[in-house]
């Protein structure tokens, strides 16, 4: 039976970032807040939590996972970045856009793409979901809560606990966020390309 918390968006109250930090630390599954939609998000670690997600989602080994980060800094250890995409991902940053790269080894191989050896990388522009990041000290591994068959993230917190509780630790409700895609960006080998347009505006990318 997975925890509900109600997080303020604009304000996350620090005795409950603790808390979910403490359930994530604990291997725990749980639904969080970002800038485009809820995501399932988990420890880098944590296999057991992986692959519930997986389950959850329907994956393979060819998606595409997502670290979320609080800054730039904290996304060098996982990501070999050109000096053109540093610029770049700094520039859009904290904001609704994911950034395929070549993956470091820090980041574990059942995470990455089975061919590409890639990752995305996240800075959300989300108060909650940069708290919860802060507090656990180490980026999270994340997926949009996209279930099989469906276009969009689920939008609605109470639907969520009633569709998953069983699979979960916890689930943030920060109200309804309407599921839209993020703009997925790759910075994998020497191009930058837009991979696919989502609510993210890359000016500077556009023909």
């Amino acid at each position: 039976m997975a925890q509900f918390f109600e997080i303020h968006p604009e304000n996350p109250q620090s005795r409950l970032i603790y808390q979910v930090a403490e359930a994530l630390r604990q291997g725990g599954v749980v639904v969080c807040p970002t800038d485009s939609s809820y995501a399932l998000v988990c420890r880098i670690g944590e296999k057991q939590a992986l692959d519930s997600i997986k389950r959850i989602r329907q994956l393979d080994d060819k998606h595409n996972f997502s670290l979320l980060c609080k800054d730039l800094a904290q996304c060098s250890s996982f990501a070999r970045l050109s000096n053109d995409a540093h610029r770049l991902i700094k520039t859009l940053t904290p904001g609704p856009f994911t950034f395929i790269v070549d993956a470091t080894k820090e980041v574990p191989r059942r995470m990455l793409h089975a061919k590409r050896k890639t990752i995305g990388i996240r800075i959300p522009d989300n108060n909650i979901a940069l708290a919860i990041v802060e507090e656990l000290g180490e980026p999270l591994l994340s997926a949009s809560l996209i279930l099989p068959g469906e276009e969009y993230a689920l939008s609605d917190p109470y639907e969520i606990r009633e569709q998953l509780e069983n699979e979960l630790a916890l689930v943030i409700d920060a109200g309804i966020i309407n599921g839209e895609n993020s703009t997925i960006i790759s910075c994998a080998g020497d191009q930058v390309e837009i991979v696919r347009q989502g609510i993210g505006v890359a000016p500077m990318l556009e023909d």
